[in-house]
């Protein structure tokens, strides 16, 4: 069972993704709040937050810088906003969220970030995704979107390499290819951008 713990300052957004959310049966919300400083007072530790990014005092990201600091393991932490603003999701993600979903996801795109995220894999909403991506410098081959795909899914290079048979050596040079196009440099920053890129 996933416990889900959902923060955001209207009471409606809270309860419609809580409704989302305790409808699947491997999930549980366990409380929603509606500030940033309750949620640094809780002492029952969720699997996942969702932590809505604009709330009013502390704010989502200045919460999430605190939450990692404090001692002991950290929920992962799904921010959620209505607007996807390049710099913002950067500045999150660079901070340790998790992942990055807006408000106007679906349900399931909701619940698939959600499980995303609890199982250790970056999860981006496809519109965050593509607000953050940016031509690559030359165009992806077929191969280089199959490779990129399944970084996405937070495969290795092994299991890339098996699922699409290839040999270890060659999927470790589309990988390297790949970082080199997006102008990233590492393969979470790939992964993350891969919903941007991919139809």
């Amino acid at each position: 069972m996933i416990r889900v713990l959902v923060v955001d300052d209207h009471a409606m957004i809270r309860e419609g993704l809580a409704l989302i959310l305790d409808s699947r049966p491997d999930i549980e919300v366990i409380g929603q709040l509606a500030t940033g400083d309750e949620l640094l007072t809780i002492t029952d530790q969720p699997d996942v937050v969702l932590l809505d990014l604009y709330l009013p005092g502390l704010d989502g990201l200045e919460t999430l810088r605190r939450l990692r600091q404090r001692p002991g393991a950290c929920p992962k932490v799904l921010m959620l906003t209505t607007v996807g603003r390049p710099r913002e999701i950067q500045q999150a993600l660079a901070a340790g969220a998790a992942g990055f979903v807006l408000k106007d996801a679906t349900g399931d795109e909701l619940v698939a970030a959600v499980r995303a995220a609890h199982q250790g894999v970056t999860a981006m909403s496809p519109t965050a995704a593509a607000a953050i991506a940016v031509p690559p410098t030359e165009p992806l081959t077929p191969r280089e979107l199959d490779v990129l795909e399944l970084l996405g899914r937070g495969l290795s290079n092994r299991d890339i390499a098996a699922q699409l048979r290839l040999a270890e050596r060659t999927v470790k040079a589309h990988v390297g290819s790949v970082l080199g196009k997006l102008g990233v440099t590492s393969r979470t920053q790939a992964a993350l951008l891969a919903p941007g890129y991919l139809p």
